[in-house]
């Protein structure tokens, strides 16, 4: 009886031990349903395409929140960008934004980032046509049923 009891207790030890040392899964926080994809990117630079920033109002998250873009370098909330970047477009007549085959989306917690070039073809009022590639990294966080930009960076290389 007593070699049954001590086996059984070197078993539970045993097992007690090999939970103990087996690795733990870090609680990570996974994002809440599918990300945006792609196409929904695109859909942003073609609300860009009209030159008007109340046709991609939708797209971005009101309140405090960083946007840097190509020129003049930063601004503060969506209602700041919306104000300054009408400045900023006013000498385009055109303009025509696509998404390169680069575009690549990953998930981050309830968050999703992404990156991507944009090519940019666009006619200046001058008649001067411009034509360019941006660079694009953007933060998406889901709100009220809508992943919207939370943080967005374009720059341009400097040539």
């Amino acid at each position: 009886m007593q070699k049954r009891i001590l086996t059984v207790l070197t078993c539970v030890v045993a097992l007690s031990l090999s939970i103990l040392a087996a690795p733990r899964k870090s609680a990570k926080k996974s994002a809440p349903g599918p990300g945006p994809d792609q196409a929904h990117m695109q859909k942003i630079w073609n609300g860009w395409n009209t030159l008007d920033p109340a046709n991609v109002a939708q797209f971005y998250a009101q309140g405090p929140h960083t946007f840097y873009d190509i020129a003049p370098l930063k601004y503060n909330s969506w209602d700041e960008y919306a104000k300054g970047v009408v400045k900023e477009l006013a000498a385009y007549k055109s303009a025509s934004f696509t998404l390169n085959d680069d575009a690549q989306v990953h998930p981050a917690g309830e968050y999703f980032w992404a990156t991507a070039t944009v090519k940019e073809d666009a006619m200046l009022k001058s008649g001067k046509r411009e034509m360019a590639t941006f660079r694009w990294t953007v933060i998406f966080e889901k709100q009220e049923g809508k992943w919207l930009i939370v943080h967005e960076h374009v720059s341009e290389p400097v040539h």
